[in-house]
């Protein structure tokens, strides 16, 4: 194959423009191109008034040797993306089938990779299968009636089920494990267009119906799925994983495990805690929500051109005067604010898009990093889950301030240090009931100081980011785990036969980056155990 990086092209272009564009760039002719395939598309928005598609593309055509030397471009070469191909080496017999607790991405993709290679995993979930933990979702935003164990962070696909389903990572990936989740997707309803977009993103919508098709895959290739089952306890003996329980009356044998938790599954991180597993408090963010018109966005990204494009998106960061830092998270172009919590007497929200991303606000989280040493010290709380009593301690003042509710304040009255009154002419478009309060309440003065200098410094970036009047809502705590599960290289933890992965574990950041651990752990389970 020939690869043609940097291919840039008006953003209206038809397919055989770009054809015939891949053809100039080759010194061919377009009946020469056998066929021809998208890596990625970008967007080049650094001149408004000439703004590009900017592709990556594979080729194949006879002789490419030939042509390659012809062209003499270092935009053009001989290569192909890589291809995720695995191979199972275990020898040692596993006497149970694999279990697995959770369902979100990483649980999901090491239970389909597993079950694919023939192991038939156990998958255990503590909340509900997708459509009836839309209902009780929906419920819980409608009238505060909140189910502990199926809400917008526990349940079938996790966490990300109730996201705007971002597929982009940061990870570096010589294995093709990236390709392959994208791929996977794709497969089971994903648009296609994730194989090939620089930001890939499903939306709440359609990841809704995709972890479905892929509990039902693990299903038919003699794998198990069972909801509303809640890991209880650990058996161990001898350093060695001998069991589980599960709803507090059910005993499980197995000798692989599987803890693919999530980031918010905080009394399994007390029982594991007590049950001997190594873990390590860990640095998070945390911060607030806040909402702009997409009108705003749009116009600041795309000038004039933005109706021919998808809504636009933003990231920012900025190092304030304390030293801290302020950065943009989660980003929802076109989306919603959600009530995310999983607590009773704790407020915690998130971000969440539909695929088409085309409601009136954007909104992305602005989060300070806190770490281990900004964590008070209690008494009777373990040093390693200071970080969850610190998430506690302001999604409960949240809670008070909102009177059960979101709490909500615009930003000119965050300056001013007093709660506001009314709202202003950016609505909220919030997934839950919200009031509005004073934001100072429940979180801590140096994160008041951080957003109040840092929305301030975004709006030289983006005018107009300082409206008094855009949006902020509270709290944002659950940007990632607040604690580490140690593993070694074998992906094992200090138990023999505990799998930690993960978001919840501390090894992944997202949707994209939690499947791809669970693929590395499915690889070091199927490295070491051969099927019975």
């Amino acid at each position: 194959m020939i690869q043609i990086n940097q291919l840039k092209i008006k953003i209206d272009h038809s397919r055989e423009e770009l054809k015939k564009l891949i053809a100039k760039q080759l010194k061919i002719s377009e009946s020469e191109i056998i066929e021809y395939s998208l890596i990625k598309r970008s967007i080049d928005a650094r001149k408004k008034n000439d703004i590009l598609f900017v592709y990556s593309v594979e080729v194949k055509v006879s002789q490419e040797n030939k042509v390659i030397k012809r062209v003499h471009n270092p935009n053009i070469l001989l290569g192909e993306r890589k291809k995720y191909n695995f191979k199972a080496t275990g020898e040692e017999k596993l006497k149970n089938r694999p279990v697995i607790i959770g369902t979100g991405p990483a649980g999901l993709f090491c239970g389909l990779m597993l079950a694919k290679n023939g192991y038939r995993p156990l998958l255990i979930e503590r909340g509900d299968e997708v459509r009836n933990r839309i209902k009780a979702v929906e419920q819980y935003w409608e009238n505060n009636e909140l189910n502990l164990n199926s809400n917008v962070q526990f349940g079938e696909g996790g966490a990300g089920t109730f996201s705007d389903g971002k597929l982009n990572t940061l990870v570096k990936d010589e294995y093709g494990r990236n390709l392959k989740v994208l791929e996977v997707f794709a497969e089971h309803g994903a648009p296609g267009e994730i194989l090939y977009l620089n930001k890939p993103h499903i939306g709440t919508d359609q990841l809704r119906c995709v972890v479905k098709g892929i509990r039902e895959e693990i299903i038919s290739l003699g794998g198990e799925v069972r909801f509303n089952t809640c890991l209880t306890d650990i058996f161990i003996e001898n350093g060695q994983l001998t069991g589980i329980e599960v709803n507090e009356t059910e005993r499980i044998d197995c000798g692989v495990l599987v803890i693919a938790i999530g980031h918010s599954a905080r009394d399994t991180f007390e029982l594991i805690y007590k049950r001997g597993l190594k873990l390590s408090s860990k640095s998070f963010a945390i911060g607030v929500r806040i909402e702009h018109p997409q009108l705003l966005i749009n116009k600041n990204q795309y000038g004039e051109s933005f109706p021919k494009l998808p809504a636009a998106d933003y990231k920012l960061a900025y190092k304030t005067s304390t030293g801290r830092s302020i950065y943009s998270f989660c980003m929802c172009p076109g989306g919603f604010v959600v009530n995310a919590s999983s607590e009773k007497g704790g407020i915690a929200v998130n971000g969440m898009s539909n695929h088409a991303r085309d409601e009136e606000n954007a909104n992305s989280a602005l989060i300070i990093t806190v770490t281990p040493a900004d964590f008070p010290k209690i008494a009777e709380v373990p040093e390693v889950l200071s970080g969850v009593e610190f998430q506690r301690t302001w999604e409960r003042k949240a809670y008070q301030i909102g009177n059960g509710n979101i709490p909500v304040q615009l930003f000119g009255d965050l300056l001013n240090n007093q709660p506001s009154v009314t709202i202003g002419h950016i609505k909220p478009n919030i997934k839950g009931k919200y009031e509005l309060a004073n934001l100072r309440q429940c979180l801590p003065e140096y994160v008041i100081t951080s957003l109040s200098e840092g929305i301030k410094a975004f709006d030289r970036m983006i005018p107009g980011y300082a409206d008094e009047e855009a949006v902020l809502s509270g709290v944002e705590t659950r940007t990632s785990s607040p604690i580490r599960m140690e593993r070694n290289e074998q992906f094992e933890s200090n138990i023999s036969g505990i799998y930690p992965c993960g978001e919840g574990a501390g090894y992944a950041g997202g949707i994209t980056s939690a499947a791809m651990d669970g693929i590395k752990v499915f690889e070091a389970i199927a490295n070491r155990y051969a099927i019975t």
